[in-house]
């Protein structure tokens, strides 16, 4: 069976593993149920039940170990990146960001003047300047490497479709899905945890696909919870909005798999990626780059000017 067909029966596999306390008591199930429904065990040669699920398991182990490994290079290549960028900022770091033009003489002041208004009319837009998105920052969190935050009582990362809740339950005793009680709502999140009272409860910043969201119980110390994103286009600053904020700015949008986005969405990230790592480096952004360009050609429209004693900003 392909593994796309395989895949429409997550959500019910997920659903059963929530109602087991661990992998064995799920498979104990399992076979248990072949047993007393199936001739799966004496319809066959001696050995055969026993050959087909050692085979099945010895796909899905090799399967597994592959993705593993592949997910571990993707790792280490973007950790080599991340350093490789590093490196490039502090070299960038030690060079002149800025040409200044030295003034020898004080003439033509005033048409100058007027001269430089005319060419910041020109080029103005509505983008912030980079020292209000600095200040912007101010007081907020760097993003962890989930591009989301590790709290106290829970880490939550993020890409442009999903979210992804980690609660470890902080208890002395292996926690059974009897215990918990998980309200997802489309703009709330509440877990209680029986005998503890409420250990999550909050309106989440944005709305979610409840039909895309669940939630699963890891080795009766941690609770999983996915959540799917309305609006694939934003990145969330928060999980509540009691949380910290982070620096949506300083998120590092590699998670997300730019090819499984449509046009328009793939063009925002893109150019996300583009004006972050230009900052890293030092180098004007595409709309400072675009702004560079229309003064250019305005230079270039009005040669009767003189534009030598000029400097802009």
């Amino acid at each position: 069976m392909p593994s796309e067909d395989r895949e429409k029966f997550d959500g019910m596999l997920l659903a059963m593993a929530q109602q087991h306390e661990g992998i064995k008591d799920l498979l104990d199930t399992f076979f248990s149920f072949l047993a007393r429904k199936t001739d799966f065990y004496i319809g066959a040669q001696a050995g055969a039940a026993r050959s087909l699920v050692i085979e099945a398991f010895e796909s899905h182990q090799s399967k597994a170990s592959l993705a593993a490994e592949k997910k571990r290079q993707e790792n280490a290549e973007a950790d080599k990146k991340r350093k490789e960028r590093a490196a490039a900022k502090a070299a960038a770091v030690q060079q002149p960001k800025v040409k200044e033009i030295t003034d020898e003489e004080a003439q033509k002041i005033e048409e100058e003047e007027k001269l430089r208004k005319a060419a910041e009319e020109e080029i103005a837009k509505s983008d912030k300047p980079a020292e209000e998105e600095e200040e912007e920052d101010k007081g907020k969190m760097k993003p962890n490497s989930g591009n989301g935050a590790d709290l106290e009582n829970y880490r939550w990362t993020q890409t442009l479709q999903e979210l992804e809740v980690r609660i470890p339950l902080r208890v002395g005793f292996p926690v059974k899905p009897r215990d918990l009680k998980v309200d997802l709502e489309k703009t709330r999140l509440r877990v209680t945890l029986k005998g503890h009272g409420d250990i999550v409860n909050g309106d989440l910043q944005h709305e979610i696909k409840l039909e895309e969201s669940t939630w699963v119980l890891e080795d009766g110390a941690c609770l999983l919870i996915t959540m799917e994103k309305v609006n694939k286009m934003e990145w969330w600053s928060q999980l509540l909005t009691t949380d910290p904020e982070i620096a949506t700015r300083k998120i590092n949008p590699e998670p997300s798999k730019l090819s499984d986005l449509d046009g328009e969405t793939r063009g925002l990230v893109e150019k996300m990626m583009y004006d972050q790592r230009q900052r890293e480096l030092g180098l004007p952004t595409s709309d400072e780059q675009k702004k560079k360009d229309m003064l250019q050609k305005f230079m270039e429209q009005h040669p009767e000017m003189d534009f030598s004693k000029c400097k802009f900003a």
